[in-house]
């Protein structure tokens, strides 16, 4: 029998900085789906990489007096060293600079123009550099980029444009599959975008050189969707001699992505597939946004979490549990410190890790740690057993209906009515009299069995964890399987092992103190630090913008709340300098701020960036004003 494939992709990303927690929300969903796919018995492909081309990379390497090459080659080491952290074990890393994906899309490109799909033209139109975007008057929001609500500029220039208008007709047809495009509400904003009226789409550009060049024609570079999207075929050796399992596992049976890129990814990548000629992917799925208090998370507007700070902090399994856990899978949902511990408390400290903790605990004190042979059934005992059996089967349905909260919460589930079997069968009094020595045994043994039937069906989500609780309960790999995952697989005889507090309790007002202590404070201490390179220098961007507006933070005595121009867009800080300035002082004023500092949130406001400040002794801190010619967004080198 031939072995079943599944293929999924998270979107490639874009190393214009380092990558956020709304990047890993993506990736972790799709690493959860195909770890969970393997063990059901799937020749799994999980690609993953970046899309390293365009005018803002090429903008950025020569801010920083690098090449582009150089420029990206540093950001995406520092994404493969991110994903390795967070346990992703994705399968192939493609990067558009290989030599193989350019060489792919010089034929794609080719191939397109000779069946006249393509065809040469110039172009006009209002141009958003960090989205990389074209739109017309219409779809702008306030004048503004609709997605970034960034600043656009009118471009002109001669470009190839590729026939995009004629698969209006075939595009609304294949919405008629309710499968390909989920979740529902994803359907409806493509249908209407198309019922519009589509437009042929620009697919080369001449005003900047980093791209693949159109080789038939000097000057011209590939535009970013068919070099981008075009990823997930040349990846498997489409019109490359690199791989050779391209009909092995295209079509992909997930395209999985934040719903801001959808629209590329299910009116623009499957019209290029029907003019190549290529079946279409199975499913497009365009997941919500992770939110902070100031809106959607995004490197050009600077409000990032970094998922490698809450990594070292919490632990890597117990943030994958978070954003898998907290938010409905396909709608947006607000990031938090406060729900990210209150998670962390009530079902990794309080429900799994006790549950884990006080079976081990009572096997160890009753049975000096190996269980007895003899049992007896009793009351309490069916129900466990029922909803551990069926546990599997629950988990697999919700996967593959990208229900992923849903999953967890089936799991958790078991756990839950795991505690309260405990307190149902109440083994402390079953410990007092030996003659109860077999009913406790039976007691004990269901809640390790609980514990692996869970610990297998969430090994996908946290792959670090659920070996600890199969160590700990004595369950070799032979029963770690997902094919093992039914009751009465673990040795009567089985032997338990400490495996210490797998998630700590945490202080919330105490940690959330902490976070605030150590993003608002103002730096009082001269201090001499290491010698730094000037490359190490250059990673910080300092800019100088200019005080919009600027009001005491309620209840703060040291905070004040500042608008911020950065010369792209307006940006909130919040800096601990009330002591010696009123709000009126400097209102008007240009500063020098740290803008790519990941964003903090104090006292409830997501802090955008730092405000230097010189460090006086007693007399306080004194803000560093900039002279008033210098325009705001200028680079502070």
């Amino acid at each position: 029998m031939e072995e079943k494939k599944f293929y999924i992709t998270t979107p490639i990303y874009y190393p214009s900085d380092k990558l956020h927690i709304g990047h890993a929300y993506t990736t972790v969903a799709a690493d959860s789906i195909s770890r969970f796919k393997r063990m059901q018995g799937f020749d799994v492909m999980f690609l993953t990489g970046t899309d390293e081309h365009g005018q803002k990379i090429e903008d950025k390497a020569k801010s920083a007096d690098m090449t582009p090459q150089g420029y990206v080659d540093n950001i995406v080491a520092g994404i493969k060293e991110l994903w390795e952290l967070m346990n992703i074990s994705y399968d192939r890393f493609i990067r558009t600079t290989d030599d193989y994906h350019i060489k792919s899309i010089q034929n794609i490109f080719r191939t397109l123009h000779d069946k006249g799909e393509i065809y040469k033209g110039d172009y006009k139109g209002m141009y958003c550099k960090p989205c990389e975007s074209f739109w017309t008057e219409s779809q702008l929001k306030n004048g503004k980029c609709p997605d970034c609500e960034g600043e656009v500029y009118e471009a002109s220039e001669q470009a190839y444009f590729f026939r995009l208008s004629k698969y209006a007709d075939k595009l609304l047809k294949l919405y008629d599959d309710p499968e390909f495009l989920e979740p529902q509400s994803r359907l409806n904003e493509m249908r209407n975008f198309i019922n519009q009226g589509l437009e042929d789409l620009c697919v080369s550009r001449t005003s900047f050189t980093w791209g693949v060049p159109v080789d038939f024609d000097d000057g011209h570079i590939v535009y970013v969707w068919v070099d981008a999207l075009s990823n997930y075929i040349t990846a498997l050796g489409y019109a490359n001699d690199k791989y050779d399992d391209f009909d092995r596992y295209w079509p992909a049976d997930v395209h999985l992505m934040a719903k801001e890129i959808v629209r590329f990814h299910s009116i623009i990548w499957p019209a290029l597939l029907m003019a190549l000629g290529l079946p279409l992917p199975k499913k497009v799925f365009g997941h919500g946004w992770l939110l902070l208090d100031s809106g959607k998370m995004s490197k050009s507007k600077g409000n990032v979490v970094d998922p490698v700070v809450l990594c070292e902090r919490y632990g890597v399994d117990a943030v994958r549990y978070y954003l898998m856990r907290e938010i409905p899978f396909g709608h947006d949902g607000v990031f938090s410190n406060e729900s990210l511990i209150t998670r962390i408390n009530s079902d990794l400290a309080n429900d799994l890790g006790n549950l884990v903790s006080r079976t081990v605990s009572m096997i160890q004190k009753y049975f000096d740690g190996t269980l007895p042979a003899e049992r007896q059934s009793g009351d309490f005992d069916d129900e466990l057993i029922s909803l551990c059996d069926a546990l599997t089967k629950n988990v697999a349905e919700c996967i593959d209906k990208m229900l992923l909260p849903n999953a967890l919460a089936e799991i958790f589930k078991v756990v839950s009515r795991a505690n309260k079997y405990i307190d149902e069968t109440t083994p402390w009094i079953l410990g007092r009299d030996d003659a109860n020595r077999a009913r406790l045994a039976t007691v004990l043994y269901n809640l390790c069995e609980a514990l692996r039937i869970c610990a297998i069906n969430l090994s996908p989500f946290m792959p670090d964890t659920s070996p600890k609780i199969f160590e700990a309960i004595g369950a070799g790999e032979e029963i770690t399987m997902l094919d093992s995952a039914v009751f009465g697989k673990l040795p009567l005889d089985a032997s338990v092992k400490t495996c210490g507090v797998l998630f700590p309790r945490i202080d919330i007002e105490k940690e959330m103190a902490e976070l605030e202590s150590a993003a608002g404070a103002p730096q009082i201490k001269i201090e001499h630090l290491p010698e730094m390179s000037y490359d190490d220098f250059m990673r910080g961007e300092l800019r100088v913008c200019r005080v919009v507006t600027c009001d005491k933070v309620p209840k703060a005595d040291k905070l004040l709340l500042f608008t911020l121009f950065d010369g792209e867009r307006e940006r909130t800080v919040v800096s601990g300098i009330a002591q010696w300035y009123k709000p009126e002082d400097l209102i008007g004023k240009k500063v020098a701020v740290v803008c790519n500092l990941a964003p903090a949130k104090i006292r409830g406001i997501v802090s955008e960036g730092m405000i230097l400040s010189s460090d006086i002794g007693d007399d306080g801190a004194r803000v560093i004003l900039i002279d008033d010619d210098v325009p705001e967004g200028s680079r502070i080198r």
